[in-house]
């Protein structure tokens, strides 16, 4: 069996085992939260002022299209009008501009002409393990530098967490380095909650450690699949899990495995 892990999913098991399995084998929905809605608005707003001409990438522009990615959105699934809460549309759209202000603030995008956007990327690292994911943007300097971009829409994170941030960069860097040969200069992660930018620039042994703590993470989840059990890990991430009624920790109970 050949296996697939994202940053996403790498990031489930290492929380909980259980949400690992309710999101990738029971695949059980879950209805978007304000701040995943808020998430996609932002990245769509984004990727769409960069299809415009450079000169046309104002904060002007991404506000004129704004309301219609959130109808497009909405047309698409109907549940995101449901975390507006007490909120307008105007005022739900008012607070989604102020995170595309923020990008703003951080640069110019006229200045500014990806090599890629929402890029697939996936290689293989073993015979049983596929990484893939998407990644936000993808810069190429003039010297052939790579700078590897991801928007975040929320605030960013203390010092403590900042390593469990850049994961996420790491896992893309690793992707690009063995599809490509190119070790990625620079890994940024844009927060366009409070305008801060985290940067990391890798070296080989940060990624060769990567690629480890990824190949034990598939040998873990492995042996799950194996056993059939996934063991729930609380933390204070379970005030958002969407899955208390299946979870043994929470009062629930866990459902069989599914048979295909």
């Amino acid at each position: 069996m050949v296996g697939k892990l994202s940053p996403s999913r790498a990031s489930d098991f290492t929380t909980c085992p259980l949400l690992y399995r309710f999101r990738t084998i029971d695949r059980f929905p879950e209805p978007p939260t304000a701040a995943t809605a808020r998430g996609t608005l932002v990245h769509m707003v984004l990727e769409r002022l960069f299809d415009m001409d450079a000169q046309a990438r104002t904060p002007k522009a991404a506000a004129d299209m704004i309301a219609t990615a959130w109808q497009d959105m909405v047309d698409k699934d109907a549940d995101y009008s449901l975390v507006l809460d007490n909120l307008t549309v105007d005022q739900w759209l008012t607070g989604c501009m102020a995170h595309v202000e923020s990008y703003f603030a951080l640069e110019d995008p006229r200045t500014v002409e990806p090599a890629q956007r929402e890029a697939p990327v996936e290689v293989a690292v073993s015979d049983d393990l596929l990484l893939r994911g998407f990644v936000d943007r993808i810069d190429i300097s003039p010297d052939g530098s790579v700078c590897v971009i991801d928007y975040k829409t929320g605030k960013a994170p203390a010092p403590a967490y900042e390593a469990k941030a850049m994961f996420q960069m790491k896992f893309y860097a690793l992707v690009l380095w063995r599809m490509n040969g190119t070790l990625p200069a620079n890994l940024r992660l844009m927060y366009l909650g409070d305008g801060s930018v985290l940067e990391y620039q890798p070296d080989e042994g940060d990624l060769l450690a990567t690629q480890r703590r990824l190949l034990a993470l598939w040998d873990a989840i492995k042996k799950c699949l194996e056993t059939g059990v996934f063991q729930p890990r609380t933390s204070a991430l379970c005030r958002f899990c969407n899955h208390h009624q299946y979870c043994p920790e929470q009062g629930g109970t866990i459902p069989p495995m599914p048979t295909a």
